[in-house]
């Protein structure tokens, strides 16, 4: 016998029936084992990475005033600070209304879009109205 194995080729056909219940419960219990190890692994990697991404994240929050003094510094080699600075706000202001727009625009199309459930609900009402109009 190796591994716990035994030779099976000399049992009968009942016998290897009888077995069948007990081989198939030991199958779904491996299986099953296998699932759930897989799922823990996939957490684990899944909640690592999602770190990794809000240090990116971290890193980004403080690049960005960075790179708005940056643009601010550059532009007052031509003009004086103050108007740099405006300048700058005026197309932040622009960026963030453009953005703003293109935000409504997706709810208004998102919201105007019939949902599963108001679809089920039209057809029930729809074979309703069928099967009365056939009475």
């Amino acid at each position: 016998m190796v591994r716990g194995y035994r030779d099976r080729a000399d049992d009968s056909l009942l016998t290897l029936l009888g077995d069948l219940p007990e081989l198939v419960s030991k199958l779904v219990k491996a299986e099953i084992d296998a699932a759930k190890a897989w799922v823990s692994r996939t957490a684990k990697d899944a909640g690592i990475g999602s770190v990794w991404f809000l240090i990116a994240l971290f890193f980004l929050f403080w690049l960005v005033p960075m790179i708005l003094v940056f643009a601010v510094a550059g532009l007052s080699s031509w003009w004086p600070v103050w108007l740099s600075a405006l300048a700058v706000l005026g197309l932040l202001l622009l960026c963030m209304a453009l953005c703003v727009l293109l935000g409504l625009l997706k709810f208004r199309k998102a919201l105007r879009r019939e949902n599963p459930g108001q679809a089920v609900a039209t057809d029930i009402r729809l074979v309703k109205e069928a099967g009365d109009d056939t009475v």
